[in-house]
């Protein structure tokens, strides 16, 4: 048995597939240290360097000291911490929206979502890219009716609408109709392009579905303050369910979910993620409320992100790099095949820029790109030396000729 995983593991390293973990050294910030030397981070969801801020760190620390680290059992019997709740309505403030439910992690929110709200006899209407923990949420509730519309595409969301629409009509076996939940990811993590969200609230308004949006990249990206895709398209409050992640832009680790008091509350009670696994760590929690905080005093951060994403991407297609159609700091260098992603990565990281080759099954093979992530800690000195470093290995791997 142990030969086969071998093998396989063979096969993946001979096919470019296999993923090299490098070990950081060093907190999160413009550079890293992997093996004792810097390295110029480029491969980071820290967005707005908060991962390793100071108010954070004092923030934890404060709240260690009188909380101590762990809360001892699950949310629901002994395990909530004064640090959760308050997070919870710091959360939904930003968000302008009702209330919020923190978890673990953003895929866990996801799980949650959809294992909660969705069974057997329900309808799914899910974008054909959406993440690995959209997909999973799915298989996990069982749900039977599911259909998968074009990426992105509304026309074909609405003929699955109206297909799925058919479907609600026949009472489940509890005598209640089905309920029909659309779900899309906000940002689409692997090229960095939005959903159309304007357009899939309307429908889901003429078609009586509910909304989800799984916004893991654009909270702390888009709209103001970095309030997320809604707030970004004016669609406060027409959103039924708002997933993010803690772990990007806002530094620490976790999910949450945002919407109207009886949605939140239902999941409070029902939730299996929440209800049998133990919430945030103390430091994490704190750290959080601290990260919201900053957010929503300054939006500072936010424009610095965007700053170096424009100048980055612009001088990265002037070079003669396809950037593809990213409309977020996600700057994906378009590459195609696998091992030629991989030796490129390798190369970028021989000459001081870490940024990873994201290639099957993340994306489809013959997709396979560097995805460039830049950050609000880089200096324009920093962004330079990265465009340096891209022209010299993109002439010897022959990605261009100029």
């Amino acid at each position: 048995m142990n030969s086969d995983f071998e093998k396989i593991i063979e096969q993946m390293r001979q096919k470019g597939l296999y993923n090299d973990i490098k070990v950081i050294e060093s907190g999160q910030g413009a550079y890293l240290t992997i093996k004792g030397k810097k390295k110029l981070n480029l491969c980071s969801n820290n967005y707005l360097g908060l991962a390793s801020d100071k108010r954070l760190t004092e923030a934890v620390i404060k709240a260690v000291k009188k909380y101590g680290v762990g809360t001892g059992s699950v949310r629901a019997l002994s395990g909530t911490n004064f640090l959760h709740v308050e997070l919870e309505k710091k959360l939904a403030k930003f968000k302008h929206a009702e209330a919020g439910l923190v978890l673990q992690g953003g895929y866990m929110a996801n799980l949650a979502c959809i294992q909660t709200l969705l069974g057997k006899e329900d309808i799914v209407i899910s974008d054909e890219l959406n993440h690995a923990s959209i997909i999973d949420a799915i298989r996990l509730a069982q749900v039977g009716n599911k259909f998968i519309y074009k990426h992105a595409d509304s026309a074909d969301l609405e003929e699955k609408l109206k297909e799925a629409s058919k479907v609600a009509k026949k009472p489940k076996s509890d005598g209640n109709l089905p309920t029909m939940l659309i779900v899309t990811d906000g940002v689409f993590s692997m090229d960095g392009d939005l959903a159309p969200l304007k357009e899939i609230v309307k429908l889901a308004k003429k078609y009586n579905a509910l909304t989800m949006v799984d916004d893991a990249h654009g909270e702390g990206v888009l709209g103001s303050h970095g309030r997320g895709i809604a707030h970004h398209f004016n669609l406060n409050g027409q959103v039924d369910l708002e997933v993010g992640t803690l772990s990007k832009a806002f530094g620490v680790v976790g999910g949450f979910v945002t919407g109207k008091t009886a949605i939140i509350e239902f999941l409070r009670q029902k939730a299996r993620q929440f209800l049998f696994s133990n919430g945030l760590s103390i430091p994490d929690t704190a750290g959080l409320i601290a990260a919201v905080e900053i957010m929503e005093t300054s939006d500072s951060l936010v424009k610095k992100l965007w700053e170096n994403a424009r100048y980055l991407k612009e001088n990265l297609t002037k070079l003669g790099f396809d950037c593809g159609k990213s409309g977020t700091p996600i700057t994906p260098v378009m590459l195609g095949d696998e091992n030629l992603a991989k030796d490129f990565s390798n190369k970028l990281f021989e000459n001081g820029v870490y940024a990873t080759a994201i290639k099957f099954p993340m994306v489809a093979l013959g997709k396979a790109r560097i995805r460039v992530m830049p950050s609000a800690t880089h200096s324009k000195k920093d962004l330079d030396f990265a465009l340096k470093v891209f022209e010299k290995v993109g002439k010897e791997l022959k990605v261009f000729s100029n």
